[in-house]
């Protein structure tokens, strides 16, 4: 074998190399400063939720309403959890139909939010009202973002799934998108519990 062709196949070699912990590393990366931005909005709120300028405040919301939301988002982590574990088991229909589900719930919520900010807007609560609406309208938009991206990942991953593309070690990762998906819900808990349950 001349020094060509063995370069050649070691190159062939390195280029199979796992590259996954390094992928999931980044990912844990990127969702520890994704935390630090949270916690900074978080502390802001709390810092003005008592700061009005004579506008609505909290009560104006509607826990019920809020609180079905985020059943909702929360119930996304487990189809999600379903996609992951049918995606493990080589399933591509079952991780497809996870993957959509999870979507689903997660348009869903990101429905709900739209529409509670409708209402919200027509009560008087708007950016410029008070520092209590920009730290709000703020910290939950900035949430809402994160759901709408997460959204258009599973979209994108389920239907890569229907021509073969969706990979383990490259592109969309189901697993990755999926930790990605359970830091949107778990900061959702957060910011539900000191947004709306202690403000009433």
């Amino acid at each position: 074998m001349t020094d060509a062709a063995i370069d050649a196949a070691h190159g062939g070699h390195e280029e199979h190399h796992d590259v996954k912990p390094v992928r999931k590393t980044a990912m844990w990366v990127f969702l520890g400063s994704e935390f630090v931005f949270f916690g900074a909005m978080i502390s802001t709120f709390l810092l003005y939720r008592n700061t009005t300028n004579g506008g609505p405040g909290s009560e104006i919301f509607d826990i019920p309403f809020t609180s079905a939301s985020s059943f909702v988002l929360l119930m996304s982590s487990l189809t999600m959890v379903l996609a992951h574990n049918a995606f493990e088991n080589k399933d591509m229909r079952q991780t497809r139909v996870w993957l959509v589900a999870t979507a689903f719930l997660g348009a869903t919520f990101l429905a709900g939010q739209i529409f509670e900010f409708t209402e919200f807007i027509h009560e008087g609560l708007t950016l410029p009202t008070s520092p209590f609406g920009s730290s709000f309208y703020m910290l939950t938009g900035f949430h809402g973002i994160h759901v709408a991206v997460g959204v258009m990942l599973l979209t994108a991953m389920a239907i890569l799934s229907l021509s073969g593309r969706l990979y383990d070690d490259r592109g969309l990762n189901v697993e990755l998108v999926g930790l990605y998906w359970h830091f949107v819900d778990i900061i959702w808990i957060v910011i539900f519990t000191v947004v709306y349950l202690l403000q009433v």
